[in-house]
């Protein structure tokens, strides 16, 4: 029989049609929850013919220890930086993704932690359920300048809803978007310096690769207006922690909004988790029903047709799927 391992927990843990169609294939499902480590990866590996994965670790030792049983991968989301896909490529793993599937929510989640950090809601509220009447000032959106790095499909419904907002949006992607630029009267930022030295807000959007890890940093904070708002619901290593947490303390950025964390969950150590002026949320950003059964249907369509040897929805790598398995 089939075996698989299943990582995600919000595919585990949100009831939808996706429990039933997997269930339909007649597979062995094992579950664990994720995201697991390299270690946690390595524990596991070679028992299972496929991984229906979140973002776990699956790095070359994994692979090579996962061998020869496993003949796909296949991703729960969008973002496979934690995944080696050039690996994956090199030893015929096909690897598939869902793109398409959470632009709305994530878009949506973005403009709660932005009103979040300008609105002061989450200490207001607290200071409420304590018991306390403690009123804070705020400030509008409406009329700052934010900055979107990436402007792909989730970048793209931040656009439409911060021009909806009264946000005058500058954005920057190695690809152009001319035609959508035009209708949105979106500015063109040439460089990270641009936006970093004339934005109010800067919401990231982007892939994490060597040439983003870390774009958020000491020294591009210094170009930053020190009230400034980094809001990230892509992929907290964009950012480094100690020195946004620094900046903080220091008051030298007005607040950073994150649905992610270079380690996840974080350490009860880790520097953010106490930092003023900082709204962490536990990676949800594509955490609603609408977007998992979305999700999770896409990533078992992908299964299922790599295990009946048919083409994959979306697939990462250009890799012929294995023969027909089940």
């Amino acid at each position: 029989m089939v075996k698989v391992l299943l990582t995600t927990t919000s595919y585990q843990d949100t009831p939808g049609p996706h429990h039933d169609l997997l269930q339909s294939t007649g597979v062995e499902v094992h579950c664990e929850r994720g995201p697991l480590s390299e270690k946690q990866m390595l524990e596991l590996a070679g028992d299972f013919d496929a991984f229906l994965c979140g973002d776990d670790a699956i790095t070359r030792a994994v692979l090579d220890k996962s061998l020869p049983k496993l003949k796909i991968i296949a991703k729960y989301g969008i973002g496979v930086d934690k995944i080696d896909v050039k690996s994956c490529t090199e030893l015929g793993i096909p690897v598939t993704f869902c793109p398409g599937v959470n632009h709305t929510t994530v878009a949506e989640h973005t403009f709660g932690l932005m009103l979040g950090v300008f609105r002061h809601l989450l200490e207001q509220a607290t200071e409420v359920r304590a018991g306390n009447w403690k009123r804070m000032t705020g400030h509008e959106i409406m009329g700052k300048t934010i900055g979107v790095i990436g402007l792909g499909r989730i970048g793209k419904e931040v656009v439409k809803r911060a021009k909806v907002f009264g946000m005058d949006v500058v954005g920057l992607d190695l690809y152009w978007p001319g035609e959508f630029a035009q209708e949105y009267d979106v500015k063109k930022a040439e460089t990270f310096n641009e936006i970093f030295q004339t934005c109010d807000i800067i919401s990231l959007h982007t892939n994490l690769t060597d040439e983003t890890r870390d774009m958020i940093r000491a020294e591009t904070i210094a170009l930053m207006k020190p009230d400034a708002v980094i809001v990230n619901c892509a992929r907290g290593e964009l950012v480094n922690s100690n020195d946004m947490a620094s900046a903080l303390e220091a008051g030298r950025i007005g607040g950073y909004a994150t649905d992610v964390l270079d380690q996840e969950p974080p350490a009860p150590d880790h520097p953010l988790l106490k930092a003023p002026n900082c709204l962490i949320t536990p990676h949800i950003g594509s955490r609603t029903f609408e977007s998992v059964e979305r999700q999770a249907v896409m990533a078992t369509q992908n299964l299922i047709n790599l295990l009946n040897g048919k083409p994959a929805l979306a697939q990462v790598n250009e890799v012929p799927g294995p023969e027909a398995m089940i």
